[in-house]
Formats: structure tokens, sequence, C-alpha cells
């Protein structure tokens, strides 16, 4: 059975990380000394559920984390430093600290390094999340043990609903645009202005101009929408921010 470590402190491991060319030592004194940490570890960068569903979901609710306490949130994972910087750039995880595991030893200091040599990885990460204060882990979710890769409680919403069950989650906002276009540009000023993150779409690039009609009964750039309902153009966008 894998170990659950609730009041435990974290393994004492360094981490030897790539930044800026630059060959780095990382201990879990800096990540985890006077700081309250969501870690999530998962079995592999660039693996679909890894990259479709877990870390999106941390990525996403990064700030409603830090509005209730959080400091940092951590990923790490079985793989070396250089995936791990390719993955953080694919997956625009600019709100993340994804740290290699490379040699499997916080995993294993965890006790949660299993053998996944069905699969050609070897040793990797079982997939759970936890919550350190100060280097003491107060609160783990541990996938169950099942065959396969289980994805029932380490994601983002169930952390979040155990720091505080009545926390706002940021509202999902798609913008499609086009290349060259000013009203594009300044609708985007204005969702960074109010601190709103936003998924742009590029017709032309990611969708073509069927694909807005389909959605938005429009043929003009920009067309934002808020969970799902259509807010329209730039002009309407500023009323609609102009009313929140």
């Amino acid at each position: 059975m894998l170990p659950n470590k609730e009041g435990q402190r974290v393994p004492n491991v360094t981490f030897r990380i790539r930044h800026n060319n630059e060959w780095m030592d990382v201990t879990t004194d800096d990540l985890f000394a006077g700081k309250t940490v969501i870690v999530f570890s998962l079995p592999g960068a660039f693996t679909p559920t890894c990259s479709s569903t877990h870390l999106p979901g941390y990525n996403e609710l990064a700030p409603v984390f830090k509005e209730n306490g959080v400091d940092d949130i951590v990923c790490i994972s079985v793989n070396d430093t250089f995936v791990m910087n390719e993955w953080a750039k694919a997956q625009e995880a600019e709100n993340l600290a994804l740290i290699p595991d490379g040699n499997g030893r916080f995993s294993e200091g965890m006790g949660m390094l299993v053998d996944k040599a069905d699969l050609g990885f070897g040793k990797r990460s079982w997939r759970y999340s936890m919550l350190v204060k100060d280097g003491t882990i107060e609160k783990m979710f541990i996938e169950p043990e099942e065959p396969g890769d289980p994805f029932k409680v380490s994601d983002a919403e169930t952390m979040l609903k155990y720091i505080n069950p009545g926390a706002a989650k940021p509202k999902t906002i798609s913008l499609f645009t086009k290349e060259g276009c000013p009203f594009c540009g300044r609708a985007k000023e204005m969702l960074k202005e109010h601190g709103l993150n936003y998924e742009e779409i590029i017709v032309g690039k990611n969708a073509n101009m069927r694909s807005l009609r389909a959605v938005s009964g429009a043929d003009t750039v920009p067309q934002v929408f808020v969970d799902g309902k259509l807010i329209g153009g730039s002009e309407k966008l500023a009323e609609y921010l102009g009313a929140r």
C-alpha cells in the first residue's frame, strides 16, 4: 500500500535543474521552507492525462490558490530537467514550477516510486497531490492503487475544495482574433487590464471563418466568450467589463 505521509516532513533532496543555460541546485528547503506549497506529482511529462488535465488544471487555478494563501505550486516528475523545461514551454505553465526528480529520489522518499516497466517507463512516480506547509505535509490526495493510471483525487479542483470549499473559480474566457487586427489587440489589452486570463483562438491559424460563424454567428473579430456565453466584439467586451 502506498503510504500517506500527512504530518511528516518532505524528503530532504537536492534537485538538479537547468536555468538560463546554467546548472543549478534546488533543495527541498528552497522549495518549502517558510512557505505554503501545493505539490502534484505525475508519471511523466508529455503523457496524455498529465498534459491534457492534471497540469493545466493547476496552472489555470493558480491565481485562485494564491488568493487563498498558497505561495507556490510545484509539479514533480521523474524526468530530466531538459524534458521538464520543454514541457513547461509547451504547456505555457507560467504559474507553476516544474521540478525534475530525475533520479527518483524525492518520489522514493515519499514512498511513491513505482515500477512502470510494462510501459517502458522504468521507475516513475505514482500520481498524487499534497499541501505542504513549511516543509510539513498537511494533506495528501493519493490516487487509488488500480490498474492503469487513475486520476480521481489529485486534481486541482479537489485540492481547492480542501483549501477553501467556497473559493470562486476564474471564468473561462475564449477570444477569437485575427493577426494584425487592432480591435483584437484592444480586447486583449482590456482583459489583461482586468487581470483576466484567456485562450486566444486565431482565425486562419487555430480555426477558420466557418468555425467562427458556427459558434458566434459573426464574420468579424474579435469575438469573446465567457463561460461559454457569447459576449461579442471589443465594444461589447468593454460594456461587459464595465458592468462587472
